[in-house]
This record gives structure tokens, C-alpha cells and sequence, in this order.
């Protein structure tokens, strides 16, 4: 689910760093730092930290780490520096020992709240940032980490494929763009129009970055699914989407920040409902229509 979420220049700054592109980084330090390998996009590597230890259920539904407990790490170059950006998900009693350690790592804490109501055991979002040497970053993270039971050493057995019993095709007519299959979940990003940036500097790619708008479909049985996600909104926007959520049968679970010094100001909105799949979908499009649309 969507989010590492700040941008740091002038914030914390782990080591030294002259400036650096995404090809003069020694990518396999930060891979061995965290003991895992990224997903690359552009120049940004994100790494993905799922708390597949974890079983939570919320209304009977069991969740998959794909569809609200993927915590993940981003490094992107920019400005001289490399910017990270992170969204840690954690039990409460890990909270406060992770959060120290990133601290004593040299990294900021921009955010810490819930994303959904209900969830037995309940589950926190930590939402980190740094910039500076990422070797460096990636081992505070990596330390900071052990302080709770996230699994650190990355699984060497291929993922099962898990099928989507759901008509993926007409929840893309529906929604207005593609999805893709991720861990037995069917996950939508819906990108903003405008240019996002912090301290000047650009957010991209949105996805990566967490900028964009998640929403994530997973099968419950009978043509049903269990949604959950984050619309990225404007201030103006938030309450129109809200009445159009509540007006279609799904929960508004949260508002808050992610980040502290985004322009435009951003407010992330996280949501909930287990239903018919296509009457969820309509539903959203109905919130989405109320945002600014991709060109």
C-alpha cells in the first residue's frame, strides 16, 4: 500500500555524498545492506519489506501482505544527494523501538498512524526519510528493522501464482486504467497530473515514490473483494471523495500526511469495504471522478 513518503534536502544526512547519478551508486551495497533485491524504476530502487509473519484478519478477511501490509524502502538520486523514502509496516509494541533506532540511524519520522479500523492485531504505519550515502541509510534501516519480528532475510522459494477470481478486465473498464496481479491481489495505481515535488526536487516515478493513488482488489469469494488503499489528494478534494465513498457502502478508515513539505499539500485517505467487486469499482470511479484527472 501505498507509502514512503518525504523528501529530505537539508533534513537528515547519513555520511557525506558528493554528487551522484543512479548509475555511479554501488547498488549491490544497498542490496546487501538490506538483504534483498529492489524493484527498479527509473532511477529509483525500492525494496519491499512485507510482514508475511504476520496474520491479520479484519471482518473475517485474512489480508495478504499485497494488499495492506507491504512496507517498503525507496533510494532515488536527486540533487547531489540520495533521497530515501519509506512506509514501515509494524505491530504497536514495535512502534517505539523502531522509530528509536531510525532516529539513532540519523533518519526522520514524517508520520505514524493506523491505514485501517478493526485489524486484529492491530497494525501502525511508520512512514520514514533520509538522504545522504544509501549503504549507509540502508544499514540503519536494516537495524532499525531488527528491532521488530519484519522478516529481514528475503525468501529464496518462488512465489506461488495465486489467481484472481475476479473479471480483472471489466475492473479496468470500470476504473479507467490497468491493474496488475500481485500476491494473489489485483492492485491499481492512478498517478496525479500535476508534478509533485518536495524542496524543489520531483517525485518520481509517482508509484515508487508513493504519490500516486493505490487501490487494491482482493478476492473474498462469490464475486466479492476486500478493497483497501490511499487516494492522493489536494485539500479541496478530500470531502467530496469522502461523501462519494460513504454514498457507495465503503469506509473511510483514516486522513493524514505522509509527507511535510510536499507541494502541492497532499492528504492521504485510506479506505476499506469487502463487497461485490464490481459495485466497489463503480464506487470508486465515482471518488475518483471527484480528483484531478491524469492527462
Amino acid at each position: 500500500m501505498r507509502a514512503l513518503i518525504l523528501l529530505l534536502v537539508g533534513g537528515a544526512v547519513l555520511g557525506s555524498s558528493p554528487c551522484v547519478s543512479a548509475e555511479e551508486i554501488d547498488w549491490q551495497k544497498v542490496d546487501a545492506a538490506l538483504g534483498r533485491n529492489p524493484t527498479v524504476l527509473g532511477d529509483v530502487h525500492r525494496y519491499g519489506f512485507p510482514r508475511s509473519d504476520l496474520t491479520v484478519t479484519l471482518d473475517g478477511v485474512v489480508l495478504k501482505p499485497a494488499l495492506a501490509l507491504g512496507g517498503w524502502i525507496a533510494f532515488k538520486p536527486v540533487q547531489g544527494e540520495t533521497v530515501t523514502m519509506g512506509d514501515l509496516v509494524l505491530l504497536e509494541n514495535e512502534v517505539n523501538p523502531v522509530v528509536t533506532r531510525l532516529i539513532e540511524g540519523g533518519l526522520q519520522i514524517t508520520g505514524i498512524h493506523n491505514h485501517l479500523l478493526r485489524t486484529n492485531p492491530a497494525v501502525f504505519y511508520v512512514h520514514v526519510g533520509g538522504h545522504g550515502d544509501p549503504a549507509k541509510i540502508a544499514a540503519a534501516i536494516h537495524d532499525a528493522l531488527a528491532a521488530s519480528k519484519t522478516p529481514l532475510a528475503a525468501s529464496t522459494a518462488a512465489a506461488p501464482a495465486l489467481a484472481i477470481d475476479l473479471d480483472t478486465a471489466e475492473l479496468e473498464q470500470i476504473l479507467g486504467t490497468t491493474g496488475h496481479v500481485s500476491g494473489g491481489v489485483y492492485q491499481f495505481g492512478v498517478p496525479r497530473p500535476e508534478q509533485i515535488s518536495e524542496h524543489g526536487a520531483e517525485l518520481s516515478p509517482a508509484g515508487s515514490m508513493g504519490v500516486a493513488t493505490a487501490i487494491n482488489f482482493q478476492p473474498s469469494g462469490g464475486g466479492r473483494a476486500a478493497i483497501t488503499g490511499d487516494f492522493v489528494l489536494t485539500a479541496d478534494e478530500v470531502n467530496p471523495v469522502i461523501q462519494k465513498l460513504r454514498s457507495n457502502g465503503i469506509e473511510v478508515t483514516a486522513v493524514h500526511s505522509h509527507m511535510l513539505a510536499e507541494e502541492p499539500r497532499l492528504c492521504f485517505l485510506h479506505f476499506w469495504a469487502n463487497d461485490d467487486a464490481m459495485k466497489l469499482a463503480k464506487g470508486l470511479r465515482a471518488a475518483l471522478d471527484k480528483t484531478a484527472q491524469p492527462r
